[in-house]
């Protein structure tokens, strides 16, 4: 359970002051158990904005839009911890996406067409990070694109067991304000790749703080899941990919 551009990923450079070491601990049986809260695919509204209002968050933006706030934040460039403001125009939608074609305005209008965006490279086949896995156990939920819940795979194992960072790189989110992941925490490799880990029992990294591949970064649970798990995705350029095809073989 989760949610699904981590291609506005190099905004969250942006990162918080981290003051001493954090450890949020969730009990089991919280709220937003796996089959009572599923997170929605989004759904991009090409060339739609949203003017944001007094009292209004992202979650909330996203939620009216069909849209995961976890993409309206990234889409949006709006660094942890996702603050907007009255006023803010918000895209609908990811940067550099294709808006689909409309039929030709009158010869009468205007107006100039506007120019469609350059189309998003597609991910590569490979990736230099030499990822790793990051928790042992075995996969029960697999990646499929454009599935509301496989935007990434779930790994199954046990309360307390260690979550590692899959490659080296900085955390940009340790929290838990994302409906759908629990207490989640979000890895920024580089410019293109980011990887996230959800439902865990303990986050034991800051905002900001740098992580070695395979550095402990987390204690597996099930805050916002029904069982003891971990969800983990990879982003390439915001857009979910298939973990197990960059992954090391088993």
């Amino acid at each position: 359970m989760r949610t699904p551009r981590l291609a506005a990923a190099c905004s969250l450079l942006v990162l918080l002051a981290a003051c001493g070491r954090s450890h949020v601990v969730r009990e089991p049986g919280g709220s937003g158990v796996r089959g009572e809260r599923p997170v929605q695919v989004s759904q991009p509204k090409y060339g739609a904005t949203a003017v944001v209002q007094r009292g209004q968050t992202v979650y909330r933006i996203a939620t009216e839009n069909g849209i995961t706030a976890l993409d309206l934040a990234l889409w949006n460039d709006i660094p942890p911890p996702y603050t907007i403001y009255p006023g803010q125009r918000l895209r609908l939608y990811p940067g550099g996406a294709v808006k689909p074609s409309r039929p030709a305005t009158s010869s009468a209008s205007t107006k100039p067409a506007p120019k469609p965006a350059a189309p998003v490279a597609p991910p590569p086949a490979a990736s230099s990070l030499g990822w790793r896995w990051p928790t042992d156990g075995n996969v029960f939920g697999s990646f499929a694109a454009g599935d509301p819940t496989r935007q990434g795979i779930d790994i199954a194992g046990k309360a307390g067991q260690p979550v590692r960072a899959a490659a080296e790189g900085v955390v940009v989110y340790s929290g838990s304000g994302l409906v759908g992941y629990g207490e989640l925490v979000i890895v920024k490799h580089n410019d293109q790749w980011l990887s996230a880990y959800g439902h865990n029992r303990a986050r034991l990294v800051n905002e900001g703080q740098l992580v070695k591949a395979g550095q402990q970064i987390a204690e597996m649970g099930r805050s916002g899941a029904a069982r003891d798990m971990l969800h983990f995705e990879i982003r390439y350029n915001g857009k979910p990919v298939d973990p197990q095809a960059y992954l090391p073989k088993r």
